[in-house]
């Protein structure tokens, strides 16, 4: 088998490391080659906290991984997930610089780096540059350029920004396991090259992902990615929730959430009973377990519902709002999620991965596979501290033919 093209994701969550080992086929489908699940300490709330706890769990997947597969990993692309991520709109502007006004790879270059030339928070960096468009001489919405005439060239992008010592964290705890780092992608943009169709994105959707530490919320219209934002609530609030309300251990109570949990009560109450050890029951309410369920999942609901306000989106989304993490697969969610946002509401598959595609809490892992497949094909990059010239690199082959 071609070592070339193998794939590895590393998705680092807050409670679990997922590792996802990909071939594409001769269909252009992804068989899946390897999936391994490892317990993690040592991030919080989607950030690396810990780097030895976090570089051992990474180590302990890899290996398991390598087992299954039967070859030595030795690099991946990577997920940057946390509440500290946040966005800015930019705009660059440039002169055409050759004699026949004929865009070159030169001048978007030059407008991509003067688009990223901004005054940032303190300790902030840029993460990821997404085009909107480019306009040229004032024509506006223009995606390609090259050999097109004009005298200026601006762009307009959409920067996610991140903590720089956070993003140091997660860099460090990786290399730390002997793995290399192929390219670190938010896990906003991750997930949505899994889950969203392009139809999708030029209707307008939003996409929620419900992680156990954060959700993170993308809204995309006319085929751009329009706003973001993390919130630090996931669906280990709720299991955290169950544990107070009924009062049992956190393991429990996540027990509990998996096989009786629902976002919504309807009909009459049932008892429920759980065996906790050789000579101890829980019995407990269904519609009680429900309201403490629904309650939380609804608070995430809202910060997207003040999202969609900030940007004047609320009830404009024709595609509606797509949901996916492993929160996501909270029984009567999607019945929830169309009674708060007022919109058509579905959980969201990754459809190009076998086996995979219908269990939301792998989007993040298989966007991953998507995104390095798009860029450079798993070529081998290194980039352990990706710079302006990465990100023009990758616009580069995304963009042109």
């Amino acid at each position: 088998m071609p070592r070339s093209k193998i794939i590895t994701a590393l998705d680092i969550g807050t409670n679990g490391i997922k590792v996802l080992v990909v071939k594409k086929n001769k269909e252009n489908e992804f068989e899946n080659l390897a999936l391994i699940q490892e317990p993690v300490l040592g991030v919080r709330k989607g950030v690396v906290i810990n780097k030895e706890n976090v570089s051992k769990a990474i180590r302990k997947a890899i290996e398991k991984a390598k087992e299954k597969y039967g070859y030595k990993l030795d690099s991946a692309f990577v997920n940057i997930g946390g509440s500290h991520i946040s966005n800015i709109s930019s705009h660059g502007t440039v002169a055409v610089s050759r004699a026949d006004r004929k865009i070159s790879k030169e001048d978007i270059s030059r407008v991509l780096q003067d688009a990223q030339t901004l005054s940032l928070p303190p300790n902030y960096e840029i993460l990821d540059l997404v085009l909107k468009e480019f306009t040229i001489d004032g024509g506006e919405g223009v995606k390609e350029v090259i050999d097109m005439q004009g005298t200026r060239l601006d762009a307009n992008v959409y920067l996610l920004i991140g903590f720089s010592p956070y993003k140091k964290n997660l860099i460090q705890a990786i290399l730390d396991s002997d793995l290399k780092i192929l390219d670190i992608i938010p896990s906003p943009v991750a997930s949505a090259e899994a889950v969203l169709t392009q139809r999708q994105k030029e209707l307008g959707v939003g996409l929620l992902e419900i992680g156990a530490g954060t959700s993170t919320f993308t809204v995309f219209e006319d085929g751009d990615l329009i706003h973001s934002a993390v919130f630090p609530i996931g669906s280990a609030n709720i299991t955290n929730d169950i544990a107070v309300g009924l009062k049992v251990e956190v393991d429990i109570a996540e027990r509990i959430k998996s096989e009786f949990g629902s976002c919504l009560f309807k009909g009459n109450d049932k008892k429920e009973k759980i065996k906790l050890d050789d000579s101890e029951f829980l019995v407990f309410s269904r519609k009680q377990l429900s309201h403490i369920i629904e309650a939380r999942v609804s608070e995430i609901f809202k910060e997207a519902q003040k999202e969609l306000k900030k940007i004047s989106k609320q009830g404009l989304l024709p595609a509606g709002i797509i949901l996916t993490g492993g929160g996501a697969k909270l029984s009567k969610i999607t019945e929830l999620a169309k009674k708060e946002f007022k919109l058509p509401c579905k959980t969201g598959k990754s459809l190009p991965f076998k086996g995979l595609g219908d269990d939301p809490c792998f989007a993040t892992a298989c966007g991953l596979i998507l995104y390095g497949t798009s860029t450079d094909g798993g070529s081998g990059r290194v980039q352990t501290n990706e710079g302006i010239v990465d990100k023009i690199k990758k616009f580069f082959q995304i963009f042109l033919p």
